[in-house]
């Protein structure tokens, strides 16, 4: 395994914070440890670090578990493993897709397995792989996975896995005390909760209509050049919402409960991209997704919970970048006690940042046919005919690759590299 300034080096980070050089004490030196820090701040680096370092590369089993709420996060850190560089196979595994799949995947057991709760627990029912090897197991944002149901999933599977000694908690908020059934001894508590992020900005942005979509439109105009998530509360508004700034020539995602997973994936993908700066949607956003450089948060709805308005705000001003957030509200409506008393926002559209447009372009073939993001690039640049500067984020999947490129390179790059062969396999290329 590479050691940790190697791997802090590959992922552009100068040095650990704060908590999560208490974390990986903690995790080193203690059989239980409950890691309480908001959202943004680097948790998932916090355990993992010190779990890689306690793995054996010489081990072909299941030695760490990672039990998240959503297949968003699942995916999130398996991403962040493998871009890690450690040297250690992660597989994520989540309802939603194939079983037979997973079968395959877990035929050559991953030293780290993360899995939503349903799917890992269905995982064991059937014996898919065993469990006899591993010493890590991680309950992350573990009240989120209760609040949604997953508490009888969570219990079946720390049964399961009675015998591991390292057992790791980790929550954005202090709210639900811990299950007896995670069998805590005596726990070390990282708690984070009081720092607050002097990153953070908040602002308020007043309709003078209770239609607030005019006054959302007026204010995007100006965010326009930076990436942001607006919040509304229901799928119903979201929709109206994207309608909306679809008639008024707004590029944006959407991302709420009910899409389909390949349209929820396919709007993060563009979104982490920059093929879209904007996502419209629900609290389903407000945890899990670590989407780099999120500059502002709006708040077309405000949550009827201070959690869930915490959690929204964590999305921006991660680590040590900084970040605003928006409260659209109209003037005759009082806010909730939960929110400060906030400065109206002074927004002055700037005319003069001309922004590069991307587009992304989907290609038949991903990890599993062993293609590499150098394959991609070198397919963009020597067959498709780009320039360095009008090529973008590459996202390397199972199945397919997603490249951002210049928007008005697209066509002619699909054009060019369509039906080629990329390794051993011919390739389908599409824009989406």
């Amino acid at each position: 395994m590479k050691n940790q300034r190697e791997i802090l080096d590959k992922l552009g980070i100068t040095e650990l914070n704060e908590m999560q050089r208490r974390t990986a004490n903690a995790i080193h030196n203690q059989d239980s440890v409950i890691v309480l820090s908001p959202t943004g701040t680097g948790k998932t680096l916090a355990f993992l670090l010190p779990i890689l370092k306690q793995l054996d590369n010489s081990l072909d089993a299941v030695q760490a578990m990672i039990i998240v709420p959503s297949r968003e996060l699942a995916i999130q850190i398996e991403h962040v493993i493998r871009d890690m560089g450690a040297g250690f196979k992660c597989n994520a595994v989540y309802g939603g897709q194939s079983f037979n799949q997973d079968r395959i995947n877990l035929k050559h057991p991953p030293a780290i397995l993360v899995g939503t709760a349903g799917r890992v627990a269905d995982h064991l029912r059937r014996s898919t792989f065993s469990v006899l090897h591993t010493k890590f197991l991680v309950l992350d944002e573990f009240d989120k996975s209760l609040e949604i149901g997953f508490e009888s999933e969570m219990k079946e599977i720390c049964l399961a896995l009675s015998h591991v000694k390292k057992r790791v908690l980790t929550s954005a908020t202090n709210e639900v005390p811990v299950p007896g059934f995670v069998q805590f001894k005596d726990p070390a508590m990282i708690n984070n909760l009081a720092k607050g992020n002097a990153h953070m900005e908040m602002k308020l942005i007043v309709s003078l209509s209770k239609d607030k979509l005019e006054t959302l439109a007026s204010t995007l105009e100006v965010l326009k050049n930076q990436p942001g998530i607006v919040f509304c509360n229901f799928k119903d508004s979201i929709n109206r919402v994207s309608e909306f700034l679809s008639d008024q020539g707004v590029a944006h995602g959407c991302f709420y409960g009910g899409m389909e997973q390949i349209d929820r994936e396919l709007a993060l993908i563009k979104f982490r991209n920059g093929s879209h700066k904007l996502i419209i949607a629900t609290d389903l956003a407000a945890r899990g997704l670590d989407v780099p450089e999120i500059k502002y948060i709006l708040h077309y709805h405000l949550p009827l919970k201070e959690s869930e308005f915490v959690h929204r705000n964590g999305r921006t001003a991660r680590m040590h970048s900084d970040g605003t957030v928006y409260v659209l509200n109209y003037q005759g409506e009082k806010l909730p006690e939960f929110i400060p008393k906030l400065k109206e926002a002074d927004l002055t559209a700037n005319d003069s940042e001309k922004p590069v447009i991307w587009k992304t372009v989907m290609i038949s073939g991903g990890r599993r046919d062993k293609i590499s993001k150098g394959d991609v690039a070198g397919l963009c640049f020597k067959q498709g005919g780009l320039k360095k500067d009008q090529l973008g984020v590459i996202e390397l999947q199972q199945k397919n690759s997603f490249v951002a490129v210049q928007a008005s390179c697209a066509l002619d790059l699909i054009r060019k590299i369509d039906g080629l062969k990329l390794k051993t396999k011919k390739i389908r290329v599409s824009g989406v």
